[in-house]
């Protein structure tokens, strides 16, 4: 029988983030095949095992070729990058927890995913992976709780829409990373290089 607690804890749903324009890359993030499927598809698929539902959060002109086997999940905070994207994601289901996830982390494993849903603390504020490239908190690949929701409203009241300050300032569940190389964050063709090279040896 489920305990009056255990029924308490918000479930999860999932927040692929694939809105963003890419300009570094000079090519769409979202769509680079690094295992053998778009990107924002392939991290949809890897979030689906810990998720209830799982969306892609994506601008209004990215829907033109969007796989409707997907959730898309269109920003109402506009223009503000991840912080739009998780704002956006709370407001639509506020009871649920959301495990957000860039869709530039192509060493991603399922390994790391599990590490950090096992390892969360529901009565946080977030939990997330220190960055093993600055030793800050990592807002890309996190469990924001719905208590988070204000929060984030808090720091947008201030003008300011970065949500690693969020998790800095607030009562975060910081783990270290098991797999550091699963945080590689790639946002410019040099960065691919490293990261397809890394793929390449570890296949």
């Amino acid at each position: 029988m489920i305990s009056e607690e255990q029924n308490r804890i918000p479930s999860i749903n999932g927040l692929v983030l694939a809105g963003g324009k890419s300009t570094r890359m000079g090519t769409a993030k979202d769509l680079l095949k690094w295992h053998g499927k778009e990107q924002r598809y392939y991290v949809a698929d890897l979030l689906a095992p810990f998720c209830d539902e799982v969306f892609i959060s994506c601008r209004q002109d990215q829907l033109e070729n969007f796989d409707t086997n997907y959730n898309a999940l269109t920003d109402t905070f506009l223009n503000m990058g991840p912080f739009g994207g998780i704002l956006s994601a709370l407001r639509s289901q506020r009871d649920k927890a959301w495990l957000v996830v860039a869709c530039d982390l192509p060493l991603l494993d399922e390994n790391s995913l599990s590490f950090l849903t096992a390892s969360r603390n529901p009565e946080k504020v977030a939990t997330t992976y220190k960055s093993p490239f600055d030793g800050l908190p990592e807002p890309l690949i996190t469990i924001w709780e719905p208590k988070s929701y204000p929060i984030l409203l808090n720091f947008l009241g201030i003008g300011n829409t970065c949500p690693r300050k969020v998790l800095i300032n607030s009562d975060t569940l910081i783990l270290n990373p098991q797999n550091p190389d699963a945080l590689m964050n790639v946002n410019t063709p040099e960065e691919a290089t490293k990261a397809q090279q890394f793929l390449n040896k570890n296949n």
